[in-house]
This record gives C-alpha cells, sequence and structure tokens, in this order.
C-alpha cells in the first residue's frame, strides 16, 4: 500500500497525524551498531513542529521511543521499531473538511481511491507521516558516516523569488545550516526570506521554495544501469515527500542552456584516483556513482492549507467554499531539510549495503 521504501534497508512507515502516534519500523540495519534514541532525536528535533515563528505552531515534543530491535545500546540486526506518540492533536479544527476537499490536498483524491479517509489532519497525507522517514535516516546516516565517511546536508536555496545564489554545496557546513531558523547558510538572503516568509504567514497564505542537498565522500559504484539507475532513485525518495513537486540532479534544467561541450565533465587523475574537472553530472554517471559530490534539488509546493477563503467542493459534490483553520506551516521549507536529507540517506545506505552485498 505504498508504505514501505527500499531493498535491503527497508523501511515501513506507520501511524496517522491525528492517531495515537507515528514512526518507522526498520528492517535490515546491520548488527552491533551503536544506536540510541539520542541519535534519533537530533534529527526528530530538527523536523518537528513549534521551532520557530515561520512554521506551525503545533506543540510536540516528537520524542522517540525505540520498542525493539536494539539491546544493551547496539542493534541486533532484527526490526527496529521507533515510535512517536501524538499528544497536541486537535481535531475539532478540521471538522468542516470531513464535509469539504481542501484545493491542492489529499482529501478528494483519498476519498475517490478508498471511499474513506481520516479527515483529522490529513490522516496519512499528512507531513507527521515523514517522523518515521526522519527516524530511520537518522539511522542510515550513522551507518553511512561509520562504514563509509558520507556526509550528508541538506539546506534551503530558494524561497519563491529569493535566491541564495553563493553557497558552495562542496563546503557548506551543517552550522551554518542550523544557523538560523530557515536553515539557510546565506545569513543576509535568510534574514529577507524569513521576513518575507513571516509575512506571508501573517496574511494567512503559504509560499514555497528550494531545498539542496549535497552528498559528500559517496563511494564509487553505487547504483545500476537502466532502469535502478541511482539518480531515478533518488527522484522517487524524494518525491515521494509531501509538497514535493520538483527534482533536478547536477546542472538540471540549466544544463539545457549548455552545448556538449560545455556541459560534459572532463576527467583527471588525482593522484591514483579518477576525477572530474567539472560536476555537471551531480556525482553520477550513467546510474551509477561516480564519486563525486552528488547534488540534487527539490522544489516544495507552497503549504495547501491556507487560512483564506477559497472555492471548492463538498463530499456531497456541491459547490461551496472552504477557509483553512488549525495550525500549519506557511512555508514546509526548513522542516523539510531533514526530510530531504533523510530520503537521501536511505536510498544511499539501501544502496550501499546491495553493492557490499554484490562485492562479496
Amino acid at each position: 500500500m505504498g508504505s514501505t521504501f527500499g531493498h535491503l534497508f527497508r523501511v515501513t512507515t506507520f501511524g496517522e497525524s491525528h492517531g495515537g502516534g507515528v514512526g518507522a519500523i526498520v528492517d535490515g540495519c546491520p548488527p552491533q551498531l551503536e544506536l540510541s534514541e539520542a541519535d534519533i532525536q537530533v534529527d526528530l528535533d530538527r523536523r518537528k513542529p513549534g521551532q520557530s515563528k515561520i512554521v506551525t505552531p503545533r506543540r510536540e515534543d516528537d520524542r522517540a521511543q525505540i520498542l525493539s530491535g536494539v539491546f544493551e545500546g547496539k542493534t541486533l540486526g532484527t526490526p527496529i521499531m521507533i515510535l512517536v506518540q501524538n499528544k497536541d492533536a486537535r481535531s475539532q479544527d478540521y471538522s468542516e473538511m470531513a464535509e469539504k476537499f481542501r484545493p491542492s490536498h489529499a482529501d478528494a483524491t483519498y476519498q475517490a481511491k478508498y471511499g474513506i479517509r481520516n479527515w483529522q489532519g490529513g490522516g496519512r497525507s499528512s507531513a507527521r507521516e515523514t517522523i518515521g522517514r526522519v527516524a530511520a535516516g537518522a539511522i542510515a546516516k550513522k551507518i553511512l558516516k561509520q562504514a563509509a565517511g558520507v556526509e550528508i546536508i541538506a539546506y534551503v536555496r530558494q524561497v519563491k523569488d529569493l535566491v541564495a545564489p553563493d553557497i558552495d554545496p562542496n563546503t557548506v557546513t551543517l552550522e551554518q545550516v542550523e544557523s538560523n531558523i530557515l536553515r539557510c547558510p546565506d545569513p543576509v538572503m535568510a534574514e529577507k526570506m524569513i521576513d518575507f516568509i513571516d509575512k506571508i504567514r501573517r496574511d494567512g497564505n503559504s509560499v514555497g521554495g528550494i531545498v539542496e542537498c549535497v552528498a559528500r565522500n559517496v563511494p564509487v559504484g553505487l547504483g545500476d544501469p537502466v532502469f535502478d539507475k541511482l539518480e531515478a532513485d533518488l527522484a522517487k525518495a524524494v518525491m515521494s515527500l509531501p509538497a514535493s513537486k520538483g527534482f533536478e540532479i547536477g546542472s538540471g534544467f540549466d544544463g539545457v542552456h549548455l552545448t556538449g561541450r560545455e556541459h560534459n565533465d572532463e576527467f583527471y587523475m588525482d593522484g591514483d584516483r579518477l576525477r572530474t574537472r567539472t560536476n555537471n553530472s551531480g556525482g553520477i554517471q550513467g546510474g551509477i556513482s561516480n564519486g563525486e559530490n552528488i547534488i540534487l534539488r527539490v522544489a516544495f509546493k507552497p503549504t495547501a492549507t491556507i487560512l483564506l477563503e477559497q472555492k471548492t467542493v463538498s463530499i456531497a459534490g456541491e459547490e461551496t467554499t472552504l477557509t483553512g483553520r488549525g495550525r500549519h506551516d506557511p512555508c514546509v521549507l526548513p522542516r523539510a531539510v531533514p526530510m530531504v536529507e533523510a530520503m537521501v540517506a536511505l536510498v544511499l545506505c539501501d544502496r550501499y549495503l546491495t553493492q557490499k552485498t554484490v562485492a562479496l
């Protein structure tokens, strides 16, 4: 039913936005990895609501509980179950949505497909489902870091028409990303973006933008040709995130403005290592990682639920209007940063473990 991701490193998320809780079951994690709830909590804290004035004011601690798969601080090689309880749901805010479809939301399509839906907070279509992904991604990042030195960092590159052009993905640090509430490592542009989002919030509206992500020290050889290309896996992963509407890697759509001579990444030898002088390929050639930094971007639409009156249709097929209620992000980008990191980590970890198996 679409709730499981991965092959050797498999993640199944569960739960609804206003149910008892949400979480994930992680299967395929190697044994004897040192793992604690604190390892997972770091990224959950970056994803949780109520962080600042430019995200939803819903108050959740989002404390991770590891219920299985870890003993005496180490993984057993058995399924790891992680649970986060919901504590601040206000289902009454959604009572009108039981009868009316929110524009650009999943209400109408869920109703058409299943004939039933959880209208309280959107159920499985809520971004709260991503808690399980982020928790599993924290485990994947730890595996990749310890086994291969892989580092995955995402950040906000653009908010509507405001772009931070000078961020270098090859050198950007987590400390720079976390230096402000937007998670844009350009401090000057970050302030302009924050002010803009705050104005949008006060107007009851929403706005979107772009999250960029870099994966450094990725081993050569991850991914397979044809249908299982690494960039295809990454595209599916990040495009499964709520509100995602676009994906590009390397030069992306800007590459159409170049000739082959300009776009090709020429090779050279760096000691005994084959390198490329440029990285328009974004670290992947022929669907296989080439050892250069993997650089990708994800476009997120404006949050669907806004606090302004809009035209819609009721479940009975009658045209009507709806004004959004409840607590919602005026911009998903600050909380989408750890979500993008998580999905990239899940793909690379799965592919890394597969490649190690093939190599044996």
